[in-house]
């Protein structure tokens, strides 16, 4: 079942918050993350981002890496920061190991493998969302490459 353009089934609608409480239950959670690493494998960085909020920040050691600063504000910073960095891959795909949502802080982390070129590495995104059901804060952490 794929996540509808706005964040959680029955949340958020054309930008229109429909319930005040974030209730998302585990599976929720995890149909969204497939669905975001499909989003990615397509390298479709705007249906990705279109559960970013205008003002998110975001901490990854790629984005140092591609644009020169670790942690990239706002949306279209994020959004010129993806766009440079799939220029620069051959390829990419995510495959979702696991996801751990946690409904009081609003917090979901992604463990993921990325194989980034024929190279894979684990990789854990860790998004924090907002009042209105998008990700207002983005943490990246990630292993080496040459994992079995």
């Amino acid at each position: 079942m794929p996540v509808p353009e706005y964040f959680w089934p029955g949340w958020i609608k054309n930008g229109e918050v429909l319930h005040k409480e974030l209730a998302v239950t585990g599976e929720e959670a995890r149909i969204f993350a497939e669905q975001w690493a499909a989003d990615w494998n397509e390298l479709a960085v705007e249906r990705v981002l279109a559960h970013f909020h205008d003002q998110v920040v975001f901490t990854s050691p790629t984005a140092l890496a591609v644009v020169g600063v670790a942690t990239v504000c706002g949306k279209q910073a994020l959004r010129q920061y993806w766009n440079a960095a799939v220029a620069q891959v051959g390829s990419l795909r995510f495959t979702v190991e696991r996801v751990l949502w946690d409904a009081h802080t609003r917090e979901l982390a992604i463990i993921y493998d990325a194989e980034i070129g024929g190279r894979t590495r684990r990789v854990s995104e860790n998004l924090t969302f907002g009042a209105d059901g998008r990700v207002i804060s983005a943490e990246v952490f990630h292993g080496v490459f040459g994992m079995p």
